[in-house]
């Protein structure tokens, strides 16, 4: 079946009445004095969003903390007398180990277990580069070997030497 088309006339946009180029004047809105969240400091406190350090579309335009006193020693301007005080995190403390005691090496095909007394330079045959699993093949990126099946994939000689490494970090 066919449907005929029929041109449609719309009136209801068009506003009939000789065309000028100055803007209407619209009749001023009342403001209602409600707060809104934006506006509310307290309400800041008590978003959920905020006080987990989140983005929050309420109040993402407020750059005041919640606590600025905090913030003013921590985030202030470098002083004259201490020009790095803006890292005021103390260095990470450095684990103390004994050199006699056995540790495992976490650097990738290597996993011996070693004493930090015996460890040296060439001490450590291992891959620094990832495992690749891609389209039924495995290999190193690091030495660009790849093999298709997995015992040939464990039985590849590592390609770097160096430390042992017991940091679970790195």
């Amino acid at each position: 079946m066919i449907i005929p088309m029929v041109p449609v006339l719309i009136t209801m946009l068009c506003k009939t009445g000789k065309h000028t180029t100055e803007k209407p004047v619209l009749a001023a809105r009342p403001k209602h004095s409600a707060p809104t969240p934006a506006t509310n400091p307290l309400s800041k406190h008590s978003c959920l969003r905020c006080q987990q350090g989140f983005f929050c579309s309420d109040h993402g335009s407020q750059t005041s903390e919640l606590n600025p006193t905090a913030s003013n020693t921590a985030i202030g301007a470098p002083s004259e007398s201490n020009p790095d005080s803006l890292d005021t995190q103390p260095p990470p403390a450095k684990k103390i180990v004994d050199i006699n005691q056995p540790q495992t090496c976490r650097n990738k095909g290597c996993g011996k277990t070693f004493k930090e007394k015996d460890n040296h330079d060439t001490a450590c045959s291992y891959h620094p580069g990832p495992a690749i699993f891609h389209d039924r093949v495995r290999g190193w990126k690091c030495c660009d070997v790849h093999v298709k099946e997995f015992e040939e994939f464990m039985n590849i000689p590592p390609c770097t030497k160096g430390w042992h490494n017991a940091d679970p970090v790195s």
